[in-house]
């Protein structure tokens, strides 16, 4: 790799806002807050708005919609042939 044109890749610390679950992992995202974890080091704090562990479908509780009240209302409209 070429020196000087990347960005810093290192240790990040991503909070949902949604869960408060924090993940830590490397990438090149800076952030001016930080968190001090329990291994004692502190690290830079990135908060996202949804993740794993606050999806709707990695959690499970999805919703499923409600197709028989479609296809009902169609055939009111239209008629059942």
């Amino acid at each position: 790799m070429k020196p000087g044109i990347h960005p810093a890749y290192g240790p990040v610390v991503f909070r949902d806002s949604a869960s408060g679950t924090a993940f830590l992992t490397r990438s090149t995202m800076a952030s001016d807050k930080t968190i001090a974890c329990e291994d004692g080091n502190t690290y830079p704090l990135v908060d996202v708005e949804i993740s794993s562990a606050s999806h709707p479908f990695s959690t499970g509780t999805a919703r499923v919609l409600d197709t028989g009240g479609r296809v009902e209302r169609f055939e009111r409209r239209y008629g059942a042939r």
